[in-house]
């Protein structure tokens, strides 16, 4: 469910991190919590894009072999 449609709820958790790069974090003011989530949510959509690719793999090879044999349908319309 999108974020304006329920209410995110916010759950306190544990990480470890190597100490040196909270330090540096801190000194340069960066919100750890809120750079940890942006960089889960990046972790996130490219693991389901994994995913997917890998999901998929068989249908994309099948459309790739048929575009390679046959050309691209309806290729005659395209305008360039």
């Amino acid at each position: 469910m999108p974020k304006s449609a329920a209410r995110v709820t916010r759950r306190a958790t544990n990480i470890t991190l190597p100490g040196d790069l909270l330090l540096q974090a801190r000194a340069l003011g960066i919100n750890v919590s809120q750079a940890c989530e942006q960089g889960l949510k990046a972790e996130i959509a490219r693991s389901r894009g994994a995913q997917w690719l890998e999901e998929n793999r068989e249908a994309l090879i099948s459309s790739n072999d048929y575009v390679d044999r046959n050309g691209l349908p309806l290729s005659e319309f395209r305008q360039f």
